[in-house]
């Protein structure tokens, strides 16, 4: 089938490549990137036949809430517009309400998949209305491989799920992290890579992560080229949040979350006060800077 697919960064432009690879004929637009077939929203939907699918894979907020307006007057009703990136639901569930105005079939992708969706296949979770889900669906299915895509609700029920997927990820991903410093600082001369691949054998604790874990540590054994400064992308504190607003205690996504807070403090001012304190009470030595 035929679609425009919008953004093409890590994310978008791999997907339009494996779709392609599929036998669909795929329409790009990106503001700057060569590799794009239009140079603008309006030849994109120009250059689309009935019902239109139109599919967005650029960073939430401003950007995806400007391509969606201009692509609004640009559609048609019966056309399909999803957002593939990762929107707060709640986005979703309004840019859906505002879509049905005008008559077009608003759909929420969640995709994971990473850089290596083009080869491995991606994992897509689609929230919307039934008949706009079934227009996409060879689409989902050339971009997954078997089992890998589904319909899962409403209206923000796919951002939704990505959302807690991605507060899940933090969870996993600090939890290697703090073993893997034990370990380091053990009094054991260890070999961390050994071990990565090891436990993907048999291992109750095998995974992808850990997979992705080997490789880093076979390019840089000690992680000496890379600073300790973790960014997040918003769905944490969304997952966090939703948590707060269910009542439902989710402690070990909360400690990831601020763990990465954490990690972009050079020096931290609570544990200036903890020291100073400490001190104070109980005479405790502190260090001075420049010590």
């Amino acid at each position: 089938m035929k679609l425009g697919m919008v953004g093409l960064g890590r994310m978008g432009g791999n997907m339009a490549e494996r779709l392609r690879r599929h036998g669909h004929e795929v329409e790009t637009y990106a503001r700057t990137d060569p590799a794009r077939t239009v140079t603008s929203l309006e030849e994109l939907v120009s250059k689309l036949e009935a019902p239109r699918v139109a599919w967005l894979m650029v960073p939430a907020g401003d950007a995806t809430e400007q391509a969606y307006a201009t692509l609004l007057g640009l559609l048609e009703p019966g056309d399909v517009l999803v957002d593939g990136g990762n929107s707060n639901f709640r986005d979703s569930q309004r840019r859906a309400a505002g879509a049905k105005e005008h008559g077009i079939r608003f759909l929420d992708a969640g995709v994971s998949g990473g850089i290596w969706g083009l080869e491995g296949g991606y994992c897509v979770m689609v929230g919307g209305e039934a008949d706009a889900f079934a227009v996409i669906e060879p689409l989902c299915r050339d971009l997954t491989d078997p089992g890998g895509y589904a319909h899962v609700g409403a209206s923000g029920a796919g951002h939704f799920t990505k959302m807690v997927h991605n507060g899940i990820e933090y969870g996993l991903m600090q939890s290697f992290a703090e073993g893997f410093e034990i370990m380091n600082a053990s009094e054991f001369a260890l070999d961390l890579r050994q071990l990565a691949a090891l436990w993907q054998h048999g291992s109750v604790v095998r995974s992808w992560l850990l997979e992705l874990l080997e490789r880093a540590l076979a390019d840089d054994p000690g992680l000496e080229q890379i600073k300790g400064y973790v960014q997040d992308s918003g769905e944490g504190r969304w997952t966090v949040q939703a948590a707060i607003d269910e009542d439902v205690p989710a402690p070990v996504i909360t400690l990831s979350l601020f763990a990465r807070f954490a990690s972009r403090q050079d020096e931290s001012f609570a544990a200036k006060v903890n020291a100073a304190l400490r001190n104070q009470f109980g005479g405790h030595a502190v260090k001075k800077i420049g010590e």
